[in-house]
């Protein structure tokens, strides 16, 4: 495959195994689409220094819960890291040298920090999806509590993450135990895009949209609604090769889809065919 350099790097970062991608680097490639002037080395190297100024004040007896609250000062005390309520759909808090620069994101961007940090310093911690709102958890198995890095890192256990759901959908949920499930590394990139689909998809910039799904494509090539959203812009471009190719793989994935009919007539519209 031939791709743009941002594209090539982002591609040979994800076609490792999974416990191998280097989360930091394939975002930085994401993120070097949208500014192409970015240094990944000089982020990485942001990075590494933040790690480091934590390291420096970490007692000698390295208890989780002592390394969960000296990052925490650093980041957000020192560095002043905040979640961004006030403009939380700007693309940029899913860009993560952006997030580095202006030190505000959304949940999974400072996660994503987050999880560097912790992994530099010999502290991994792991990506949870939950449903609404991106956490972390150490990942060891017996440690049974979480970190929220959209709130100053706070310390949440089962229970306060079934009230925060609460908070966030305005009724009762029960937790289940999926909801707390580690997430591997391209499911992390795959929210990232997701999210960034959505902010473009909102503003009208379908090239953009366009790019997003391409990359989704590339972590999940048999994604049936990707193909399906791809194949729609380009029915409304007049891309009517490629629009053809989405939608009827989409087809051959789903059947029975609830809008199969509907693309259906789409694809006898390209072909020049009855479509009522």
């Amino acid at each position: 495959m031939m791709f743009p350099t941002a594209r090539q790097g982002f591609y040979q970062e994800i076609c490792q195994p999974d416990d191998q991608i280097d989360l930091a680097k394939a975002s930085l490639y994401i993120a070097l689409e949208a500014h192409p002037k970015l240094d990944i080395e000089e982020y990485l190297k942001a990075l590494d220094a933040i790690a480091a100024n934590v390291s420096d004040r970490l007692p000698k007896e390295r208890y989780p819960l002592r390394v969960v609250r000296a990052i925490n000062e650093h980041l957000y005390d020192n560095l002043r890291f905040q979640g961004n309520n006030r403009n939380y759909y700007d693309p940029d808090n899913s860009y993560l040298n952006r997030v580095i620069d202006r030190r505000t994101g959304i949940p999974i961007s400072l996660s994503l920090v987050y999880l560097e940090v912790a992994k530099r310093l010999d502290f991994p911690m792991v990506g949870v999806g939950m449903p609404g709102h991106f956490l972390i958890r150490p990942a060891q198995p017996e440690l049974d509590f979480l970190v929220d890095p959209f709130n100053q890192g706070e310390v949440l256990f089962d229970q306060d993450c079934a009230e925060l759901l609460q908070q966030l959908y305005g009724r009762s949920v029960t937790i289940r135990p999926d909801f707390l499930e580690p997430v591997s590394s391209r499911k992390i990139l795959a929210r990232m895009l997701t999210n960034l689909k959505g902010i473009y998809i909102n503003q009208g910039e379908m090239s953009w949209v366009l790019s997003v799904i391409d990359r989704l494509l590339l972590l999940f090539p048999d994604a049936p609604i990707e193909q399906r959203d791809r194949g729609l812009i380009y029915y409304q471009v007049g891309r009517w090769t490629e629009a053809r190719q989405d939608l009827e793989n989409y087809l051959d994935c789903l059947p029975a889809a609830r809008d199969a009919i509907v693309v259906r007539k789409l694809l006898k519209r390209i072909d020049g065919g009855d479509d009522s």
